[in-house]
Parts: structure tokens; C-alpha cells; sequence
């Protein structure tokens, strides 16, 4: 296989011009998002390429305790990004979905380098930041989801809570038809997307790796250990994540802290 084709900044610059295309549409149609498109593009621009110069610096420092560090702030951030992404009172909620993010992440980063790809150091910067990345960044929309549904039928389906708390049951029995229907909402897009996975789309780290030369047998063998990864952290995370705004957000007599007014 050959190496990967390198991309000059000016080629860069110049297959930027394309974005004249969503601007036109923007233009023509008067949506009025020239201002929202310009600052999206230009903060993506400004932030990969500082990122990437902080991963160049990162890589070759390779510091256990720096490569700790960015993980526990990649993981404080995501939880942030959630809570507020659900507009969800952070105060109750914040635990919670920390919790769900460490028990989805954490055990299966141990696993990937541990005992299956054992990069040498084991706490190598390359394998780990990019795997929490990924793991992190897909867990994000599932977890809004998971969240906003669980409050959301709360309100919608008061009257089912509240006869089943006076028919006996305790307000975690009463609240569980509404986690199942939350956590299934929450999986649906990743299963549909497991489903065409291959005949429909290529994954994106697959088709990073083959660009950049690699086997495409060992790529999809890297694609499918992320994909299944990806899969059992969003299960994890959004489950424990569920659980635990449960029993923190309702009191011992089904008092409901949160309101959907707040979302």
C-alpha cells in the first residue's frame, strides 16, 4: 500500500472555495445564516489546527500524567457538553452523567490497550486520545437524547406515574417504563447505523486509514473494534447516566425535582 498524499495548505485554502455553495443557497433562499456559517467554519478552522498542533506536542511528549490529565478534561467537557446540550439544571444532573461517561469509557479504554492493541507505552497519547475521543464524542448525542426523553415523559405521562406510585410501587418501579423507552430511543440511530454499516456508508476511521495507506483488511478489523466499542460505551454510559438521574432527581416519595419547563 502506498503512504498517504500529502495536502499542501494553499490546495487547502483553494478546496475551501466550495464552501461558496452552501453560502450561495443561504443567499438565495434567505435563510439568514451567512453569520452562523462563517463562525462555525472559521471556529472549525481555528480549532483543528490548534488541536493538531497540540496533538503533534502531545504525541511526542507522551506524559502519563499529561495524557491522564487531557483525558479527565476531555471527559469533565463531554459531561458539560451533555448537561448543557439537555438543558438539564447541572446542579442535579452533573454527577450523574459523569458517572455514566466514566463507566462507559474508562473499562473498555483499559480493555482496547490493555489486552487488545498494547501500544507500547500502554498510556501512548496516540492510541489514547484519539479511542477516548471517539468513544466520548458518540456517547455525546445519545446521553441529549436519553435524557430529554426521560424528563420529557415525565410530564407527558404524569398521570401513568402518579397511578402507578398509588398503586404501591416504589418511584424507581414507577419511573422504569419510562427509562426503557428513554435508553431505546437513545439506541436507536447507532443500531440503524451498525445496520447499513458497510453497504451503505464507510466509517470514517476506515476511510481515514485507507487514504493514509493503510491494508483495507486491517482497516476494517480497527473499524469494526471502534464501532463495537462505540456501541457497548453509548449502552453504558446512557444506561448508567439514566439510572442515576433517576434516583437523584426523585425523592423517596416520587417528588420529581426537575421539571420540563427547565428544558
Amino acid at each position: 500500500m502506498g503512504s498517504s498524499i500529502d495536502i499542501a495548505w494553499w490546495q487547502l485554502a483553494v478546496f475551501m472555495s466550495v464552501l461558496i455553495v452552501p453560502l450561495a443557497i443561504n443567499l438565495k433562499l434567505k435563510l439568514h445564516l451567512g453569520r452562523e456559517i462563517s463562525i462555525s467554519v472559521t471556529r472549525m478552522i481555528c480549532q483543528l489546527i490548534l488541536v493538531g498542533l497540540y496533538l503533534e506536542f502531545l504525541f511526542s511528549l507522551d506524559s502519563l500524567l499529561i495524557n491522564i490529565l487531557w483525558l479527565s478534561v476531555m471527559v469533565l467537557i463531554g459531561t458539560s457538553a451533555i448537561v448543557t446540550g439537555a438543558k438539564l439544571p447541572r446542579r442535579v444532573l452533573y454527577l450523574p452523567v459523569l458517572s455514566g461517561l466514566i463507566i462507559g469509557v474508562i473499562p473498555l479504554m483499559f480493555i482496547l490497550l490493555l489486552l487488545l492493541l498494547q501500544p507500547q507505552p500502554l498510556y501512548s497519547a496516540q492510541y489514547l486520545i484519539p479511542l477516548a475521543g471517539m468513544l466520548l464524542g458518540n456517547s455525546l448525542s445519545g446521553n441529549i437524547v436519553a435524557l430529554q426523553r426521560l424528563f420529557t415523559a415525565f410530564d407527558e405521562k404524569k398521570m401513568e406515574y402518579e397511578g402507578a406510585l398509588a398503586l404501591g410501587a416504589q418511584p424507581y418501579q414507577a419511573a422504569f417504563p419510562f427509562l426503557q423507552s428513554a435508553l431505546s430511543q437513545s439506541l436507536a440511530p447507532i443500531l440503524a447505523s451498525l445496520t447499513s454499516m458497510g453497504l451503505v456508508t464507510l466509517p470514517g476511521m476506515m476511510t481515514g486509514q485507507i487514504l493514509g495507506g493503510s491494508d483495507p483488511m486491517l482497516a476494517v478489523k480497527y473499524q469494526l473494534i471502534i464501532l463495537v466499542a462505540i456501541f457497548v460505551a453509548l449502552s453504558l454510559s446512557v444506561t448508567t447516566s439514566l439510572i442515576l438521574s433517576i434516583k437523584r432527581s426523585i425523592t423517596h416519595t416520587g417528588f420529581i425535582k426537575i421539571k420540563t419547563t427547565q428544558l
